[in-house]
């Protein structure tokens, strides 16, 4: 809630608060009232070893009470003892523990009186105890004969209860008790029936008062048995209560107290003591026994406890009775007492006083303290009431009622004061109040007044009450505004008024808009081990945002706000993250949000998902041979249901400690029947499985062996391997371990020629596989399998088709011919084998070719054979990539997986021309503003005569907009550069090249260039060759001022590479001029002299110190640093760029890959082979080139060299 301040006050409003409609209003101090009694001792102990005893009386009246005290009744000065110090206004007194103080022991009560009347305080009882003291007395020993009852008495000293008593030894060792030896309720010990063990000089008696902290030990006393000539048995006798009593005796017990009834008896043997009620029943089923039965104890006594009760101590001598008259009895207590209060001039009184008690109690009147004496008394009085009519200012007056039986007395005071005044409003007037919109306000106006006053409320201006249903007046004068809003803003004003004057006070009402909050995620689902965010979102009203706080629960705990366990869970204002999430941070975490007038709060379900708890108590029943139920208990599925549960097993023969799936089963399910094999012994497990994964297994069940029994399956995948064509090698998967079902598993084999009536070949074998030799090629036998142990034979097996070992063919493919499709392609037909020459399983036929001689230049080849096969019974296939224009043999041969067959005679034939490749490089040589010559090189393959070439061009820019594209023809197939005019000046064009022959035109080689500006002198000369050796050429016959642009290429131009390029300024006349009058002054002279001398003198000194810190490799210098010029000198001099070498500049940037591609033909790719590299796979699709050797295409610069030379003029 919120504090508003004003200037004459604070106030909060509490909205939760709820006001006891019945609660009467205090008298405030400043109107006279009588004297009340707010505080007072009791029964008070003084103890010797405190330094003083305080007895407290206090009260409160108007005019201010002065304090009388009566000691035993009688009037007590506090003034005549100087051990006593008082305080002013005040009854207190003190007592200082100084020299005898026994004669302050007594009961006292205080009166506190003013001109009104007189409030009397409650008996206060003063215990001054002495020093609890055994007498020194000399005690007699006791000689006793074996048998005899002896009583050891202790008679303790008096004190402050409680008071302990221990029967010890002089080592202060415990006296041992049984039901032989006890100790009574008074403290003595008693001796049912003594043995000569009991014989010791040392039995102490010890009585200890904790309250006095004090321990006293009486006398050591003598106990002296002898033996006795004769056994003296004989039967229980009471020694408490003693013979005297008779046989029945009277208790009276304090109702809520402790009854406690004793019987102990002496006898031989020793007597046992046993309880019963004689009316009634006892409290308890098994009555509760104290000291070994001799003692019956019955806590919070009630009415119902009375009656007759019967101990009963009995031996096999006899018994012994005695009957307890049980009575419950009870101190006062109040039915109705007198209540005071405030009264109005002319209204009656009327005072009631009831208690009960057993024995009744008394009631005696008292006014002012003092007994009432009904001669001289106004009223009526009766024993339980007194009444007045007509009360009037001097009635006022304080009414005691005391109520007395033998067990106590109680007090109680009723203060009767009689008023006529004005209102007085004891809130304080303008108070300001706040709360929050849809919470009750409430607005104080505690009044006073005598008679009552009318209380109403309004509201800003109105002069009228508030009546609405949202509006109530308390009893009290508070007025309650129920579901507030936002206009119930505003000021308020209470009014009260009597017969004797009226009052008002104002109050002001603000309305703050309710805090809210929101937790989100609203109930996330997080895996254990994940982090988790929650974040709580608020809105408040800004007035109370500086008693805005935000805090977190779990579970109603409330969370520390710096972080817990190590940093794993962090708040940090309005968020609390949790990192590793645990199963226990599942819970509800709550937001709470508090202002100085509202709370709010928002909560958020965690649920924290995992792998379920393993399962537990796996139990096995109904044990048969081939099965087992197997139940068990899930686990915890930590909020994910479990989908299903795996049941593994393993078996400690074959693979132990290797577990194993048997069976799945729904995860609701706790039990299944599990199938299970012969000679197995068995252990099984569970793991559960829910949508986080599974859980840890559960620990294995005991073991479970299944019977041995014969096979219940034969080996499966038999089949037919041989490396011999005269071999028959037989083969099968081996049973399982699980499937072996019984000891000494072996297999029986059998076999015999498909076809051929004769007996079965039988032979037994513990392998998976028998070899049988000198068998015919490739020739088909039945074959059976079947699985053997000890108990029996498996089924009857199925009979598996298996030939005989292969050989490779014995005969070559017929009628083989060739058909040429284009000038890399062609598809050979072929005739097949008969199926009786296979001699095995046909792999498929094998087409080889090679390369007898190119037709271009009539060379003929070294034969390099190439090969594609055809899997299955093929009788053709399609062979790509072949060289055009030349001349190739071929043959065919069919293949078994031994090997290959005869290959057929070898067919000729010869591929056509076709279009040639890519030109090796174009290049332009020089250029102007509307012309450029360009260069290129001859195509890497023909592949047929040249019969031309194409050049086309076309303009392109940056936008990657293109123009038209323009042809030429050049006709002469030997011509290697072109003169192209017609150009545009300053345009970007692309160039191509095509060579062609008389099939087509190949791929085109293409470069791009830009011609030079209109006006500019652009047009191109070749100088005179440049020597290897020079390091410069000039160049004369320039012009000043003008700019150059100067390229250094290769001395041929079919190979013509720039290897050197830059733009250049001639200087102006007038720049000569001035260099040269410079370069005659003394001064410029001398002082070139000067810095040269310096270099020399520098060069000298690292000269030197080169020489001393070692030797420098000129041949490192020059790998790490190479001349440009020098080495394009020297890869001049050895010819690397003759027409006939075809080589690349080195230093070029891009080069060409002169791949092999087929040309285009409809046919599909599944008529093609496989290669001896993996040409195609099986199904014919194309995966790589065929294999051969391959002539590797040439690399050709398409672009200018980037080295860069230095040019001297």
């Amino acid at each position: 809630m919120e504090m508003l301040l004003s200037s004459k006050g604070i106030t909060i409003c509490l909205f939760f608060f709820v006001l006891s409609l019945a609660a009467a209003i205090e008298i405030p101090l400043s109107v006279s009232q009588l004297p009340t009694i707010t505080e007072q001792s009791h029964t008070q102990v003084a103890y010797p070893f405190d330094e003083d005893f305080t007895i407290k009386c206090e009260a409160r009246g108007n005019p201010q009470p002065t304090f009388n005290w009566t000691k035993d009744g009688k009037p007590f000065d506090l003034s005549s003892d100087p051990r006593i110090v008082t305080t002013n206004n005040s009854g207190t007194f003190v007592i200082q523990n100084r020299g005898i103080i026994n004669n302050f022991q007594g009961k006292y009560r205080c009166f506190a009186s003013n001109v009104l009347g007189t409030a009397m305080s409650e008996e206060i009882e003063l215990i001054v105890p002495s020093v609890p003291k055994f007498p020194k007395e000399k005690i007699e020993p006791l000689d006793v004969e074996h048998g005899d009852s002896v009583i050891l008495h202790c008679n303790p000293p008096k004190g402050i209860p409680p008071l302990h008593i221990y029967w010890m030894n002089i080592d202060l060792q415990h006296i041992p008790q049984d039901e032989r030896v006890s100790m009574s309720l008074k403290g003595d010990l008693y001796f049912a029936n003594v043995e000569e063990s009991d014989s010791r000089s040392d039995y102490c008696c010890f009585a200890a008062f904790p309250r006095l902290r004090t321990i006293v030990q009486k006398m050591p006393m003598t106990l002296k048995v002898s033996r006795s000539n004769f056994i003296k048995e004989r039967k229980p006798k009471l020694l408490i209560p003693p013979e005297s009593a008779g046989s029945s005796s009277s208790v009276t017990v304090i109702k809520g107290g402790v009854l406690l009834l004793e019987c102990i008896a002496e006898g031989l043997p020793t007597p046992h003591l046993s309880w019963v009620k004689v009316t009634g029943n006892m409290p308890k089923d098994e009555p509760e026994t104290e000291n070994f039965g001799k003692t019956l104890k019955i806590d919070q006594v009630t009415a119902a406890d009375e009656g007759k009760y019967e101990c009963t101590a009995s031996n096999p001598m006899g018994s012994a009775k005695h009957e307890f008259h049980v009575h419950v009895e009870e101190p006062p207590q109040w039915l109705k007492k007198p209540e005071g209060g405030v009264y109005s001039v002319g209204t009656n009184l009327v005072l009631l006083c009831e208690a009960i008690g057993n024995p009744e109690p008394s009631i005696q009147w008292k006014l002012n303290g003092r007994p009432i004496d009904g001669r001289t008394f106004r009223g009526r009085i009766s024993t339980r009431e007194i009444s007045l009519t007509n009360l009037q200012l001097q009635d006022s007056a304080v009414f005691q009622c005391e109520a007395t039986n033998k067990h106590g007395t109680i007090l109680a005071s009723a203060n009767v004061n009689v008023l006529n005044i004005a209102p007085l409003i004891l809130t304080p007037d303008e108070e300001n109040y706040a709360t929050v919109v849809g919470y009750s306000a409430f607005l104080h106006c505690d009044i006073f007044a005598s008679p009552a006053a009318d209380v109403r409320w309004t509201k800003d201006d109105s002069i009228e009450p508030l009546s609405t249903f949202r509006y109530e007046v308390n009893k009290n004068g508070t007025l309650e505004i129920r579901n507030t809003k936002k206009e119930d803003s505003g000021s308020y004003a209470c009014w009260a008024a009597n017969s004797v004057g009226k009052r008002a006070i104002t109050a002001n009402l603000d309305i703050r808009d309710a805090t809210k909050l929101v937790v989100t995620p609203k109930n996330p689902r997080v895996l254990k081990s994940h982090s988790i965010l929650l974040k709580c979102q608020a809105e408040y009203d800004s007035h109370l945002k500086h008693s805005f706080k935000l805090s977190w629960r779990k579970d109603g705990d409330e969370l520390p706000v710096n972080s817990t366990e190590g940093g794993r869970i962090i708040l940090d204002r309005d968020t609390l993250f949790i990192s590793s999430v645990l199963l226990e941070d599942q819970g509800v975490y709550k937001c709470v949000a508090s202002t100085a007038l509202d709370a709010a709060e928002a909560e958020a379900q965690l649920i924290v998902l995992d792998v379920p708890d393993p399962p537990e108590d796996l139990q096995l029943s109904e044990n048969q041979n081939r099965s087992v139920r197997l139940s068990w208990k899930a686990g915890a599925s930590h909020n994910s249901p479990v989908n299903e549960s795996i049941i593994e097993f393993e078996e400690n023969h074959w693979e132990p400690e290797m577990w194993q799936e048997l069976i799945r089963v729904p995860g609701n399910d706790t039990t299944a029947l599990l199938p299970l094999s012969p000679y197995v012994n068995y252990q099984f497990r569970v793991v559960s499985v829910n949508g986080v994964g599974r859980s840890q297994p559960s620990k294995p069940s005991l073991r479970y062996a299944t019977p041995p029994a014969a096979p219940d399956k034969n080996p499966e995948n038999i089949r037919v391997e041989a490396s011999e064509p005269n071999e028959m090698v037989m083969k099968w998967e081996p049973l399982k371990p699980m499937e072996r079902n019984g000891p000494g598993l072996e297999y029986k084999v059998s076999w015999r020629q498909r076809g051929v009536e004769t007996d079965w070949n039988e032979e037994l074998v513990k392998k998976h596989s028998l070899s049988v030799r000198n068998v015919p090629t490739f020739v088909p036998y039945e074959i059976k399998v079947q699985a053997v142990n000890n108990l029996g034979s498996g089924p009857e097996p199925n009979i598996t088709i298996g030939y005989s070992g292969e050989d490779v063919p014995d005969a070559a493919p017929a009628r083989v011919s060739v058909e040429v499709i284009n000038s890399t392609l062609v598809e050979v037909f072929w005739s097949g084998i008969p199926r009786d020459r296979v001699r095995g399983h046909l792999g498929g036929y094998k087409v080889n070719w090679w390369k007898t001689r190119s037709m271009l230049d009539g060379k003929r080849h070294h034969p390099e054979k190439h090969f594609l096969t055809f899997v299955g019974e093929r009788t053709s296939g399609m062979i790509p990539g072949l060289d055009p224009f030349s001349e190739f043999r071929l043959t065919v041969s069919a293949f078994t997986s031994r090997g290959d067959g005869p290959e057929s005679s070898p067919v000729f034939f010869e591929t056509p021309e076709g279009v040639p490749e890519q030109p090796r490089f174009l290049r332009i040589l020089s250029f102007d503003k509307d012309s450029v010559t360009l260069s290129w090189g001859l195509p890497k393959k023909a592949n047929g005569h040249l019969t031309g070439y194409i050049l086309q061009y076309q303009i392109i820019n940056e936008t990657h907009e293109v123009g038209a594209l323009s042809n030429v023809s050049v006709a002469n197939r030997s011509a290697l550069s072109w003169h192209l005019a017609g150009l545009s000046p300053s345009t970007k064009y692309k160039f191509y090249i095509k060579a062609c022959t008389a099939k087509g035109c190949g791929k085109a080689a293409t470069e791009e260039g830009l011609t030079l500006a209109q006006g500019s002198k652009g047009s191109g000369r070749i100088s005179d060759a440049v020597k290897p050796t020079p390091k410069f050429q000039p160049s004369e016959a320039l012009e000043p001022g003008t700019e150059y642009t100067i390229r250094l290429v290769t001395k041929n131009w079919v190979d013509n590479n720039s290897i050197f390029e830059d733009v250049i300024e001639t200087r102006g006349r007038a720049y000569a001029g001035i260099y040269e009058g410079i370069s005659t002054q003394g001064w410029f002279i001398g002082l070139m002299c000067a810095i040269a001398l310096l270099t020399l003198l520098l060069l000298t000194i690292c000269f030197v110190r080169r020489n001393k810190g070692g030797k420098y490799s000129v041949k490192e210098k020059e790998d790490l640093h190479p001349d440009p010029e020098a080495q394009s000198i020297k890869d001049e001099i050895f010819g690397e760029y003759s027409d006939s070498d075809e080589k690349p500049l080195k230093g070029s940037l891009q080069s060409l890959n002169g791949d092999i591609k087929a040309t285009g033909s409809a046919d599909s790719l599944v008529d093609y082979g496989e290669g001896e590299h993996g040409m195609f796979n099986e199904d014919g699709s194309f995966i790589g080139a065929y294999s051969g050797s391959k002539e590797k295409g040439s690399v050709e610069s398409t672009g200018s060299s980037t080295a860069t030379f230095p040019l001297h003029a």
